[in-house]
């Protein structure tokens, strides 16, 4: 499986009381999330990527490869294309192993069910000891665990991921997400992901478009779309941030990890971490207060100097601050009150003060 460059979409289609028209320009390594409220088209565009909505025009370009050109009248179909999808049911053939169920997907490259136990995917999703059993016998999250090494033996150009845990119960999600994030950290094709749940997409992708009405709001990497004021990201009671850290230490006797994020420090709850090790953390709006000057006698652990981007007033009587730490974005959801009494406007030096507790993984 190599990269496959950028992917280049750019498509039409009209449906009876709906329109998809996007043209994005995505990476080719990582988990791009197609993220939006139920309608939004985030389905639509991924069928049409698959090739599985003939009455899409415009062109799909997966690095070198073009699937589709409607000025050239070139349509790749759905089964000539290199790809893979996982959909919410894992759709496996319930008269077969999961060993001929995988060999399946390796048919597709000429290989056999011989091969399926000596696939590095057999061992990297954990399904080695599942190989004689039939998927009636599976829990939901074993199934799709089975369903995407189905897809990667086919050793597609692109994945497809259709809301793969949505058939899930909140056990079997918990469970199944350490295995979608080390793909995340494993995979070296593109993945397109569609969920209207955020806190997956928070923890899986890397790069963010936003559906709405079957139009892009926006497209970009995730950390720097959540802190934008002028999208609805922000706008909800939850807003926060995602910040990609370093681990720098462990304090044994509080059991607090030391996190380095653009030559500052955070101190957030957590088990021992090997120094360097790269790490999420989600700081919500909500948990952040501002001083004007550093302070010390708080039980607020996390002090970091920033300065005040903009401002963006948000009724009933509150507002919302993003701040620059350096070069990553902060917000801060204030009252009026607060922000008048501290004279804070674009430019003023502050102390953003953060409660440990807010801080996840």
């Amino acid at each position: 499986m190599s990269d496959a460059g950028t992917i280049a979409l750019r498509l039409a289609l009209s449906h009876p009381g709906f329109a998809l028209d996007v043209d994005l320009c995505l990476p080719g390594r990582g988990i791009t999330a197609l993220f939006g409220v139920s309608g939004s088209g985030k389905t639509t565009l991924l069928r049409a990527v698959a090739g599985l909505e003939r009455a899409a025009t415009g062109r799909i370009a997966v690095g070198d490869e073009v699937w589709q050109d409607s000025a050239q009248r070139l349509f790749v179909p759905a089964h000539r294309r290199p790809l893979g999808m996982v959909f919410q049911d894992a759709a496996l053939f319930p008269h077969l192993t999961v060993r001929d169920n995988l060999a399946f997907g390796l048919r597709r490259v000429g290989g056999t069910a011989d091969a399926v136990a000596r696939a590095p995917v057999t061992g990297l999703l954990g399904i080695g000891h599942l190989l004689e059993r039939r998927p009636g016998t599976l829990s939901g999250g074993e199934q799709q665990r089975v369903a995407i090494a189905r897809a990667l033996l086919a050793q597609p150009r692109l994945l497809l991921m259709d809301e793969p845990l949505a058939a899930l119960d909140e056990q079997r999600k918990a469970e199944f997400l350490p295995w979608l994030e080390k793909l995340h950290d494993e995979l070296e094709i593109p993945v397109l992901y569609v969920s209207h749940a955020l806190p997956e997409v928070v923890r899986l992708a890397d790069h963010l478009v936003l559906l709405q009405a079957g139009r892009a709001l926006a497209s970009g990497p995730l950390g720097e779309l959540l802190p934008r004021l002028d999208l609805p990201l922000s706008h909800g009671e939850d807003a926060f941030v995602v910040l990609a850290a370093t681990v720098g230490d462990y304090d044994a006797r509080y059991a607090l990890l030391r996190l380095d994020i653009d030559g500052q420090s955070l101190w957030a709850p957590g088990p021992p971490r090997p120094p360097g090790s790269p790490v999420r953390v989600r700081i919500q709006a909500r948990d952040v207060s501002l001083a004007i000057s550093p302070q010390h006698d708080s039980s607020i652990l996390n002090s970091l100097a920033a300065r005040v981007e903009a401002v963006e007033a948000q009724p009933p009587g509150r507002a919302l601050v993003r701040l620059d730490i350096g070069g990553a974005a902060l917000l801060a959801r204030l009252t009026l009150k607060s922000l008048d009494q501290l004279h804070l406007g674009p430019g003023a030096a502050v102390y953003a003060r953060i409660k440990s507790v807010a801080l996840i993984d």
